[in-house]
């Protein structure tokens, strides 16, 4: 059979159409029916040769730490008989998602597509989104965790989750190879694939014992599909489980509870993480930072001032991260309505004149008119 280089004008049509199915179930904030729910992961067990497990319903990923359930998983964790098997969520993925999709992906791509389409329908069908918010439930549980007295070893109870984001993230591209291309497959695996997938919110899966948690009530994102809420969660589930982000950063529930204009200058001060300092930063405003945090002028220039603001700043350099101590700001007072337009510059500049330049990309304040 000739190598498949191209889609058809109706297969490109399909691509964002299975994108977005996909999307809507990874991202879907309705709860979960339990029955469809259990009888899936029931199903899955049988499928890898596993007795039903006791299956427990929980309202959020981290519920299932909640002391009742941690002290009923310690029976099955210190039976020897009945010790968790800690590579069963793997199991799930290898037979579930691997064996598949190495199944599909040797037939298109060794035989049936080329490895360019076989790479541009990957990055095409992708939803970076589903990625993103896994990855931000797993911070804020592991944050969340290192300040709770839990005797059960939460980075190993961490290493057992199963995301419903790994099957949702993949179901786009199987959906796709199958349905639209036509790829033979094992309809036994994939019917399970896709109820594990529409019925589950994350999976927490031990030898005899399952836990099953419920979808978020709210997700919200920004128009770049990253994590973001102003002055509320933009993930947060029915027990209150919650992940406070803006545009993608997750920061603490202290800001992320407020709008950015209640925001205090001086949490810079105090705060080490660099990306919630620079959407602080960003929130506040570099006029009102000036004002609150009393800057010192360095030196003036018609209507502009150059400031300087003392402030331990780490961020990523050439060489790594480094540190700096001082932020520098040009500063322009317009004469008519006295607002205060702030724009950041270098350190090292020293003198307004040049942190002008900088600011109009090296030409000199005397060879253009100010405008103000």
């Amino acid at each position: 059979m000739n190598a498949i280089d191209r889609l058809t004008p109706e297969q490109e049509a399909l691509i964002p159409v299975y994108r977005e199915k996909w999307r809507a179930i990874a991202l879907s904030t309705e709860p979960i029916d339990r029955q469809k729910a259990a009888e899936a992961v029931t199903a899955a067990y049988a499928l890898l040769g596993k007795k039903p497990p006791l299956i427990l319903f929980c309202d959020s990923p981290y519920a299932s730490f909640h002391p009742t359930f941690s002290q009923m998983e310690s029976l099955f964790w210190n039976d020897p008989w009945q010790q968790p098997d800690g590579l069963l969520d793997w199991q799930l993925d290898l037979q579930l998602d691997w064996q598949l999709r190495r199944q599909l992906t040797t037939l298109l791509g060794k035989h049936h597509l080329k490895s360019k389409l076989v790479r541009r329908l990957n990055r095409e069908l992708l939803n970076p989104e589903i990625q993103e918010l896994e990855v931000q439930l797993m911070r804020q549980l592991e944050s969340q965790l290192a300040y709770q007295p839990i005797t059960y070893f939460p980075s190993e109870r961490l290493a057992h989750y199963f995301p419903s984001g790994i099957l949702t993230g993949l179901g786009s591209f199987l959906d796709f190879y199958i349905s639209v291309l036509n790829c033979p497959y094992n309809k036994r695996k994939w019917s399970i694939y896709q109820s594990l997938a529409k019925y589950c919110g994350w999976i927490v899966p031990f030898k005899r014992v399952c836990f099953i948690c419920d979808r978020p009530t709210i997700l919200s994102f920004d128009n770049q599909q990253r994590l973001h809420a102003v002055g509320s969660p933009a993930i947060l589930f029915k027990d209150g489980f919650k992940v406070y982000a803006v545009n993608g950063v997750r920061v603490p529930e202290l800001y992320g509870k407020q709008h950015p204009s209640q925001w205090r200058a001086d949490w810079l001060l105090s705060e080490r993480n660099a990306e919630v300092k620079r959407v602080l930063i960003q929130g506040i405003g570099y006029a009102r930072i000036c004002q609150e945090l009393q800057a010192t002028e360095l030196d003036s220039w018609q209507e502009y001032t150059l400031l300087k603001i003392d402030i331990m700043e780490i961020f990523e350099g050439a060489w790594g991260y480094e540190e700096e101590k001082h932020m520098h700001l040009l500063n322009m007072t317009c004469p008519s309505t006295r607002y205060i337009h702030a724009l950041r510059v270098p350190p090292d500049i020293t003198s307004a004149r040049e942190a002008i330049s900088w600011v109009n990309w090296g030409i000199d304040p005397e060879e253009f008119s100010l405008q103000t």
